[in-house]
C-alpha cells in the first residue's frame, strides 16, 4: 500500500523567495484547491487520451490555461514565474495534469508570438478554454536535436502551400486540435530555410501514421503529411523565421521544464521523508540512521538549487526583461539532472517496495527520465550555455 495519503500537497515556503508577489502567492493557493478537485484525484489511468482531454478541460474551465497561453489576444503577455509555478505544481500531484498543462502554452506559443491576428482569434481562445488540444510538432526521425536536418517540407502552390513528410515523438499526436509544425522550405540552407505552419487536424493529407507509447503514458505520436495544403495565411512569420520562432517559443517554455522537474523531486523528497519517518529499520527508524540523514541532505539541498537556478531565469525574463537563453538552460539541465537524483535516492530509500508497480516513487522514476530528453537534452543545453558564454566572455 502506498503511503501517498500521508503526503497532502507540496510545500510553499519558496514562495517567500524574492522572485515572488502576492499574484503568485494567490495563484498558488488557486492551485492547490484545483489539485483537490474531482479533475485530478480521478484520473483514469487506463485511457491516457479521455484523462488528457478531461484534464485540459478541467484547466481550461479553472482559469488556469489562460497562464500558459494569455489572457486574452488583447492580454498575450506570459508570466514565466506562473508558468513555472503551475508546472511545479502540478507535477508534484500527477505527471499527465503537468503535460496537459505544458502543451497547451508549447502548442500555441508560436502563433502567439508570430500568428496573424485572425489566426490568433480563430486558435487561442479554444486552446485557453481547454476545448482545444495544442501540439508543437519540430522533431523527426532525424532531425531531433539537429533541427538542421529536418526533411519535411513545405513547398509553395500559389496563395497555399504543401507539406509532405512526417513529425515523430509529437506530444498530443492523435489527440490534438491544432499543431504548430515546422518545415523547410528551402530559403537558405539549414535553419534558415524553414518556415513554421498551422495544421488542424481534419486537414485533408493530415494523419496519424503511429501512435507511440512511452514509459510514462503520454499521448505521443507520429504524423504525416501527403499532399497536404493549407492556404498561406496559416504560415506563421516570414518564410524562413520557423527556426527562430521555434528557439523564442522553446526559450519562453524551457524553464517551465526545469519547474515540472522541480515538482516531481519534491514529491519524491516528501514521499522519502514520510517513509524514513515511519519505517523500522535495525531497532530505529530509518529518518535516525546517519546515511538515510545524508541522502535527504543532499536531496534538500539539490532541490533548492535547481528552483533557484529555474525561478532566476523566470524572474530575469518577467523582471528585468532580459534574454534567458543561457538561464533557462542552466535551469533545464540541473533541474531535470538533479530531479533524476532525486528520485533514484528515493527509490533507494523505500527498497523494493520503490519498484512496485503503482507506488510513487516508481511512478516518478518513470516520469523523470524523459524530461533529460525533450525541449532539448542534457547535453544540447550543456552546449546552448557553453555559447551563449563564448558571445559575452
Amino acid at each position: 500500500m502506498s503511503i501517498s495519503a500521508t503526503v497532502t500537497g507540496p510545500s510553499r515556503e519558496h514562495l517567500d523567495w524574492p522572485f515572488f508577489d502576492g499574484s503568485h502567492r494567490e495563484f498558488a493557493s488557486l492551485l492547490d484547491a484545483f489539485a483537490r478537485s474531482d479533475a485530478m484525484t480521478t484520473i483514469d489511468h487506463a485511457d491516457v487520451d479521455a484523462a488528457c482531454r478531461r484534464l485540459v478541460r478541467a484547466l481550461g474551465d479553472a482559469g488556469i490555461l489562460s497562464v500558459a497561453t494569455g489572457v486574452s489576444e488583447a492580454d498575450p503577455l506570459i508570466d514565466s514565474r506562473l508558468v513555472c509555478l503551475t508546472r511545479e505544481t502540478l507535477a508534484w500531484h500527477h505527471g499527465l495534469a503537468d503535460f496537459a498543462f505544458a502543451m497547451q502554452g508549447l502548442g500555441t506559443g508560436a502563433i502567439g508570438l508570430s500568428g496573424s491576428a485572425a489566426l490568433r482569434a480563430a486558435v487561442m481562445p479554444k486552446v485557453r478554454s481547454g476545448e482545444w488540444l495544442a501540439a508543437f510538432a519540430l522533431s523527426e526521425k532525424d532531425a531531433g536535436s539537429d533541427v538542421a536536418a529536418m526533411a519535411c517540407a513545405a513547398r509553395p502552390d500559389g496563395d497555399h502551400y504543401i507539406l509532405d513528410g512526417e513529425k515523430t515523438w509529437i506530444s498530443n499526436g492523435g489527440i490534438g486540435d491544432v499543431y504548430t509544425v515546422f518545415a523547410r522550405t528551402g530559403e537558405a540552407p539549414g535553419t534558415r530555410g524553414i518556415s513554421a505552419f498551422v495544421i488542424f487536424a481534419d486537414d485533408p493529407g493530415f494523419s496519424i501514421a503511429e501512435r507511440i507509447d512511452v514509459i510514462a503514458p503520454h499521448p505521443l505520436a507520429t504524423i504525416r503529411f501527403e499532399n497536404c495544403r493549407i492556404p498561406s495565411s496559416r504560415r506563421l512569420g516570414n518564410p524562413g523565421e520557423g527556426f527562430k520562432i521555434a528557439m523564442r517559443t522553446l526559450d519562453i517554455f524551457r524553464a517551465s521544464v526545469a519547474a515540472a522537474a522541480v515538482g516531481f523531486a519534491r514529491r519524491a523528497l516528501d514521499e522519502a521523508l514520510a517513509h524514513a519517518r515511519e519505517r523500522s529499520m535495525f531497532g530505529a527508524r530509518l529518518a535516525d540512521l546517519q546515511l538515510t540523514q545524508a541522502a535527504l541532505g543532499d536531496m534538500a539541498t539539490g532541490i533548492d538549487g535547481a528552483a533557484l537556478l529555474t525561478y532566476r531565469a523566470a524572474w530575469r525574463r518577467d523582471v528585468q526583461k532580459l534574454p534567458t537563453t543561457r538561464e533557462a538552460a542552466m535551469a533545464k539541465m540541473t533541474a531535470t539532472e538533479t530531479a533524476q537524483t532525486v528520485i533514484d535516492r528515493a527509490v533507494q530509500l523505500f527498497g523494493g517496495r520503490g519498484v512496485r508497480t503503482g507506488e510513487m516513487t516508481e511512478k516518478l522514476y518513470r516520469e523523470i527520465r524523459a524530461l533529460r530528453i525533450y525541449e532539448g537534452a542534457t547535453e544540447v543545453q550543456k552546449l546552448i550555455i557553453a555559447r551563449e558564454l563564448l558571445k559575452t566572455t
